[in-house]
């Protein structure tokens, strides 16, 4: 078996229209399945802060910019928080794993990884908002964990851990 990426394939990259994470991922799938006319996996994922009503949620990786600038994304949320004193702190990584067929047929599997968001960065491992999140029950961010540590925690993780559950179970 041989995986592909849309990239691949030449298929252009579908505007994220939805207002949620599952609806992203499913634009994408969708489009990746019927474009290619295979299944197709399709994600999308961010950080959910609930003092900020879940921003930057399903624009996470918008407020990082143009360029992808995660470091400027960090302190709009740090700075926004600082907005509101005494608020909590609360946040979770969410995941939505989208698979679809190319007759339109398309399973979702979501999971998140509940935390907090900390006062500065911390860290130098992992991407994105890693340095800022803080999962409940650990001492360490994302970003100052072993790789093996974070993936096994991950919303990601526990997302293809249910895709692959249901795929086992047919």
């Amino acid at each position: 078996m041989q995986l592909l990426c849309a990239a691949d394939l030449q298929l252009p990259e579908p505007a994220e229209t939805g207002t949620s994470f599952a609806e992203n991922a499913a634009i994408k799938a969708l489009a990746a399945a019927q474009g290619g006319g295979l299944p197709a996996l399709g994600d999308d994922s961010g950080l959910e802060v609930d003092a900020l009503d879940g921003q930057p949620g399903i624009f996470s990786a918008r407020w990082a910019g143009p360029h992808k600038d995660f470091a400027a994304a960090m302190q709009r949320v740090l700075r926004e928080l600082q907005q509101q004193p005494g608020c909590p702190r609360t946040a979770r990584f969410t995941c939505a794993l989208a698979l679809a067929w190319p007759d339109g047929h398309c399973e979702h599997f979501i999971a998140s990884v509940e935390g907090e968001i900390t006062a500065q960065p911390q860290g130098d491992q992992g991407f994105g908002y890693d340095p800022i999140f803080r999962p409940h029950g650990f001492a360490q961010t994302f970003a100052e964990m072993p790789a093996e540590q974070k993936q096994a925690l991950s919303h990601r993780s526990k997302a293809l851990d249910a895709l692959a559950h249901a795929c086992l179970q047919r």
